[in-house]
């Protein structure tokens, strides 16, 4: 259904833009959708917008290939031909100057999302750039890249809400200390925006995972159901109740618990549940 409706330029773009949106999930993905995808990015006749949501679909699949290694070809959602195929075409067309600024950083995010040497550089020449859009991209990017330690230190310092989560989100991710003070601040500032907030959250457990319960006690007993839930699956994974051996039993009360915090609106039934004893 994804694949009939991009593939029908007499479609409104409206539909079209939710085809791609929506294709970008690994239970939709094959390489026939993946084809038309591609075959969308690469044309010069489609809408701009189109395009980018086109490249942005293909990241999800690039990454989970490339996590996979294709060790069991016959559970991978595309074939390691198109993998290829895909990878190639981002590269070509990312190179050609005559691409829209739009489509191109869109196509940036995604590759990304596979990383390849040749896409260091280009990280490097968007941050310099100075361009608010390209630095966003690059910042993005940095999050899946290695090697970009002081930018995400420096960008971390900026006053846009975008680049500074994505800096956020790419500190948590490597883990890295010098970030620890910006985080702090941000998950005990009350004026932090949620989006912003979120991601501290995130971070926290990863830069001091010694350290989340102190400073994510009071989050995770907010009456925000997301802010709340987020603090205290922070927490859980900073204490290694997110690794994969855990027994199923200890998996089922830990989704059990989340699911109760899920459903408060004030921190009384969270402190009924810190209260108690875990195993």
């Amino acid at each position: 259904m994804f694949r009939a409706v991009l593939m029908n330029r007499q479609a409104p773009e409206s539909d079209r833009l939710i085809a791609a949106e929506l294709a970008d999930d690994l239970v939709a993905m094959n390489d026939q959708l993946a084809d038309t995808l591609m075959g969308i990015l690469g044309s010069g006749e489609e809408p701009d917008e189109l395009r980018a949501k086109a490249a942005i679909s293909l990241g999800p699949v690039l990454e989970q290939a490339d996590i996979d290694e294709f060790d069991d070809a016959d559970e991978a959602p595309i074939s390691e031909r198109t993998f290829h195929t895909i990878q190639n075409l981002l590269r070509k067309l990312y190179e050609d100057d005559s691409i829209p600024r739009k489509v191109r950083r869109r196509i940036l995010e995604a590759a990304v999302r596979a990383p390849e040497d040749w896409q260091r550089e280009a990280i490097r020449q968007a941050y310099a750039s100075g361009d608010r859009d390209w630095v966003l991209t690059a910042v993005f990017a940095m999050r899946w890249m290695r090697g970009f330690e002081d930018q995400i230190l420096q960008a971390l310092q900026s006053k846009d809400a975008e680049i500074l989560r994505e800096a956020v989100e790419a500190a948590g991710n490597w883990e890295l200390a010098a970030a620890w003070p910006h985080i702090a601040t941000l998950v005990r500032d009350s004026a932090t925006p949620k989006p912003l907030l979120l991601a501290a959250i995130g971070a926290t457990g990863a830069i001091r995972p010694n350290e989340a319960r102190e400073i994510l006690g009071k989050r995770a007993a907010s009456d925000d159901v997301d802010i709340a839930e987020a603090a205290y699956e922070a927490i859980l994974m900073a204490e290694g109740r997110g690794d994969e051996d855990f027994e199923d039993e200890e998996e089922d009360e830990n989704e059990q618990r989340l699911d109760q915090l899920s459903g408060i609106r004030g921190g009384a039934a969270l402190k009924d549940i810190q209260g108690r004893n875990r195993p």
